[in-house]
């Protein structure tokens, strides 16, 4: 077997490499795509087994792509930690890939999840969604800067029929008038972008049955159950609610020391777009939830809006974890709960003894 320690760059790789049936070892630079193509394409003819380690990396889809056709073993591995092992106070591409060797020879790689091709497929529709209505939002707050410099203060009523009139009827100079035309082309051609985005969104999620049943929670939809799912992956990877709110940097930073204990904002480690849906998602629920908007209201006054909102947001991870794991929907959870951590309740589930 060939073992192969990549330090990974967008432009080339760095490797190190020990056959194990002879002990050589040799180091080689990488030129991408060719040059380290036509390197394990080599490999693969030689009829022998390789195992490559790298670091988790963007710009790396198409290395990993190569490896799976090829059928070679890929280990990705966790970058801070990776870099914990390091000894020497130098940092070179050539250490590197020596470390990851070494670490790979050891059996002391720390090898991270790594979500399906169909996974990584399906995030895309939620990014490249999330993008369009972003775009949509700066053309529309551009458009409405344009009508309350004519006096037109009618927010809501500005994307009706009469208040697109009343928008389109001004009569501006002659670069104005063309970038209210221009905006108001840009907005037509995403709007059914965005719908067409929409409804694929809604079709994946129906296909889910997880998201299905996170969908049952008052305040969130088929985009943040779906989104939930792909990017947690699987419920068993997490042992309780905390580590999934540390794993969404929906938990304070830290630093403490002694008898000094410091906590900060939240860490936003995590994906921020799902961070962002279960914030919208919470809000949503203050609205519809008795309960919540006591919570929200309470904690808005002690500590302020935006902190109320975040502290939603953990929860609401923390319960949909449960309920996923739990293979709960929000009937269930509202009759059994989730108390995690209390004593005696290994489960994290509390029986109904009324």
């Amino acid at each position: 077997m060939i073992i192969i320690g990549a330090d990974y760059h967008p432009g080339f790789q760095q490797i190190a490499f020990v056959d194990t049936d002879t002990g050589e070892f040799q180091e080689r630079r990488l030129e991408h795509r060719e040059e380290a193509e036509k390197f394990y394409r080599d490999l693969k003819a030689r009829g022998t087994s390789v195992r490559v380690g790298m670091e988790a990396s963007g710009h790396a889809r198409w290395f990993e792509r190569l490896l799976s056709e090829l059928q070679f073993e890929l280990r990705i591995g966790d970058a801070a930690e990776i870099r914990t092992k390091r000894v020497r106070k130098q940092k070179t591409d050539r250490q590197d890939a020596r470390l990851i060797l070494r670490l790979l020879m050891e059996d002391r790689f720390p090898r991270i999840w790594v979500p399906s091709w169909e996974n990584r497929d399906l995030r895309q529709l939620l990014w490249h969604r999330h993008r369009m209505v972003q775009a949509r939002t700066r053309i529309m707050n551009q458009l409405q800067a344009v009508a309350l410099n004519e006096g037109l203060r009618c927010k809501k009523r500005l994307w009706r029929d009469k208040g697109r009139e009343q928008l389109e009827s001004f009569q501006l100079a002659r670069w104005a008038s063309r970038r209210r035309r221009d905006l108001l082309e840009l907005l037509d051609r995403l709007s059914p972008t965005i719908a067409e985005l929409t409804q694929a969104v809604e079709q994946e999620a129906e296909k889910c049955p997880e998201a299905q049943r996170l969908r049952t929670h008052p305040g969130v939809g088929a985009l943040t159950a779906l989104a939930f799912v792909l990017i947690i992956g699987r419920a068993d990877r997490f042992q309780c609610g905390k580590q999934i709110a540390s794993y969404l940097g929906l938990v304070p930073l830290e630093e403490s020391s002694g008898q000094r204990r410091r906590l900060g904002h939240i860490t936003k480690q995590g994906n921020s777009l799902l961070r962002f849906l279960l914030v919208e998602a919470a809000q949503v629920t203050v609205r519809s939830d008795q309960e919540w908007r006591n919570r929200y209201f309470h904690l808005a006054l002690r500590r302020g809006r935006k902190i109320a909102k975040v502290a939603l947001a953990r929860r609401l991870a923390v319960r949909l974890y449960w309920m996923w794991r739990k293979g709960w929907d929000y009937e269930q959870l509202k009759k059994f709960g989730s108390h995690a951590g209390q004593p005696g309740n290994r489960d994290g589930v509390q029986l109904n003894t009324e």
